[in-house]
């Protein structure tokens, strides 16, 4: 339960999680020179990763995403792997590989472990004055700040192991309700290191299964050793808020639903509306905060609950249609770009896709302290 009153306009700001969003809202206002106090309910950052590989996707805007995360006063002193070629395999084992001069998306790192983006933020927050108290979450917010508090629900989980390999690197991908029903299946091998996940969007009971079927395609397939096999897990949640802000609460990252509701990348989305927010309280005008966000996130969550509600339409016949028509795209991130755009036909198809695809997150409580 969080309550807030009006907030100093040069007081402290609050931030209520440390995670990406967080810690991207954190950065902001320091580099503007304000005093910013985080809390943060674990004993260090990345509580929720294993070290396991995840992608920073890098076709929903014009941009590269580096670029992007520079602009808004982040280092980039994680470790990353830039990926130009992907293999995809269809419901019917075959393989499509797709190339571009321009990064698919990044591989990135998740945790506490050094060189994770997780462990970059919190020392670049560090180095710039921000209070993190750790061990010491905060459920009530009496002055407004920054709300980072992670998903509030569960639409789509990630099941999966970490790994040793002597495999070569690689990226690969697999669509198929065998795998992972509505979702993808994927694994990523950096230097030695690899990661192996389902994502699945329905059926999630049978998760172990599905896991199981995605290690097989994969060795099958691409032919991988997997030495010491860390199980890990994790969950997410979408949707297209009416309001992402309470008074003088601004929620940002999953803990607002901001994600990607067709494949569940979020974290450009975390990183850009944590900035986003920091602005609003710094300029003394919260209520900016929706006006910012919808400008700059709207229009490609609202797309992405119609490319969901596609998607979970099509079925294994239909995924290995979708690959076909990537085969002969002259540019596969151009392809998805346009994919995850907001356009007429998705504007149009929009309310109808609103009422189909349902999220399972749970709103936030917020009460008014006058």
């Amino acid at each position: 339960l969080m309550r807030n009153v009006h907030m100093p306009d040069h007081g402290p700001i609050h931030v209520s999680g440390a995670g990406p969003s967080g810690l991207a809202a954190a950065l902001t206002a320091a580099q503007a020179g304000r005093h910013v106090v985080v809390y943060e309910r674990s004993r260090d950052v990345g509580h929720r990763f294993h070290n396991d590989f995840q992608g920073l996707e890098n076709w929903s805007a014009e941009g590269d995403i580096l670029d992007e995360i520079g602009a808004l006063g982040i280092d980039i002193a994680f470790e990353y792997t830039p990926v130009r070629e992907l293999v995809v395999f269809d419901p019917r084992k075959r393989a499509h590989t797709y190339r571009s001069t321009r990064p698919l998306f990044y591989i990135v790192r998740r945790g506490g472990g050094a060189g994770t983006l997780d462990s970059s933020l919190k020392s670049q927050a560090l180095a710039r004055g921000v209070e993190i108290h750790f061990g010491e979450p905060r459920h009530h917010l009496p002055e407004g700040g920054v709300v980072a508090e992670g998903p509030r629900g569960a639409d789509a989980i990630a099941v999966g192991y970490v790994f040793e390999t002597s495999a070569a690197d690689g990226a690969y991908a697999a669509v198929s309700d065998l795998l992972a029903p509505q979702g993808y299946a994927y694994l990523l091998v950096v230097r030695g290191h690899g990661t192996i996940a389902s994502c699945l969007f329905s059926d999630f009971r049978n998760e172990t299964a599905y896991l199981e079927r995605t290690v097989a395609l994969f060795q099958q397939q691409v032919g991988f050793d997997m030495r010491a096999p860390r199980r890990f897990g994790g969950t997410g949640n979408f949707s297209v808020p009416r309001t992402a802000r309470c008074g003088n609460l601004l929620f940002v990252g999953e803990a607002a639903g901001f994600q990607d509701a067709l494949w569940g990348f979020g974290m450009r989305y975390a990183l850009v509306s944590g900035s986003l927010a920091a602005r609003a309280l710094m300029n003394g005008r919260p209520e900016d905060y929706d006006r910012l966000w919808k400008q700059r996130l709207g229009g490609l969550l609202r797309t992405g609950i119609v490319n969901r509600f596609l998607f979970s339409k099509l079925g294994d016949r239909g995924y290995g249609a979708l690959a076909w028509l990537v085969d002969r795209a002259a540019d596969p991130v151009a392809w998805v770009r346009r994919q995850h755009r907001p356009s007429l036909v998705s504007k149009l198809l929009y309310p109808l896709a609103r009422r189909a695809v349902r999220s399972s997150r749970r709103e936030a409580r917020c009460v008014l302290q006058k």
